[in-house]
């Protein structure tokens, strides 16, 4: 859907119809409308012709716009398609081929760094209330999601977290402390940085809702994620994504470093 978008923004900064893009290719106009809905791939030849003939001369975006058009990857969430609503695997596919991922998270823990007791905690909050089944679908396919944090080549993570969110007992004391000590241990990773927010921070005015970035393979494919209790959006326009790395930089930018965060959360988790 994202390469479909992209396509389809490089023909209208063309100028072109879809049935003049169609002529120059020598297509029908139903295909490239099919093309740009996603319901029909695209080669490699066919989308370098494409990017030709929309005088598209930046050699990067193609290049990753090729990538995507000719990814055959079958990854591990394909065993909850029809289990999952769509988003759940969307999200984590895009999390697969990020490049960096950021969250900002004011009232819980960011997913990533979520111990299984919490996030079944979290998800058991839920209205309607899940079904057994289906909740422990949801807290597996989000502990799976952390296999872009380990391994070889982990993605670079950076997380700013409110300290209403440490304070927060979504389960009880036990699995609160638990939380807290599992994100201590994450955050000593070179490729892993949190950082707090302290509640005496004076003029700070950002907290109203969550944020997550994932970097594409050139920032114009990068894309702004928001969860919402009627479901997940997935933003990717250029002026959108603008603000969203603006208010990210702002909420770091205010943060305490790595060092006095993690004290933070110690001193909070021998509080609990």
């Amino acid at each position: 859907m994202r390469l479909a978008v992209e396509l389809r923004r490089l023909r209208d900064a063309a100028g072109l119809s879809s049935r003049e893009a169609a002529a120059l290719l020598g297509v029908s106009a139903p295909q490239i409308s099919q093309i740009e809905s996603g319901l029909a791939g695209v080669s490699e030849k066919r989308l370098r012709l494409l990017a030709a003939n929309y005088s598209c001369s930046d050699s990067e975006l193609i290049a990753a716009l090729v990538a995507m058009a000719t990814d055959r990857t079958r990854g591990w969430w394909e065993e909850y398609r029809q289990r999952l609503p769509t988003p759940f695997l969307d999200l984590a596919e895009l999390e697969h081929h990020s490049t960096y991922r950021c969250d900002a998270e004011f009232l819980f823990i960011p997913g990533l760094l979520q111990t299984p007791a919490y996030a079944r905690a979290a998800f058991s909050s839920r209205i309607p209330e899940l079904p057994e089944e289906d909740l422990e679908l949801r807290v597996q396919h989000r502990m799976q999601r952390k296999a872009i944090l380990v391994g070889p080549d982990p993605t670079p993570y950076r997380a700013v977290i409110h300290e209403a969110a440490l304070r927060i007992r979504v389960s009880d004391r036990g699995d609160a402390r638990a939380q807290l000590f599992r994100v201590l241990e994450l955050s000593k990773a070179d490729h892993i940085t949190v950082r707090v927010i302290p509640f005496d921070l004076d003029g700070f005015g950002g907290a109203w809702s969550p944020m997550m970035l994932a970097g594409g393979a050139v920032p114009k494919l990068d894309t702004a994620v928001r969860d919402a209790p009627h479901g997940t959006g997935f933003i990717d326009s250029e002026a959108q994504l603008g603000v969203f790395r603006t208010l990210f930089r702002r909420v770091e930018a205010v943060s305490l470093d790595p060092d006095r965060s993690r004290d933070v959360i110690h001193r909070v988790a021998k509080e609990l």
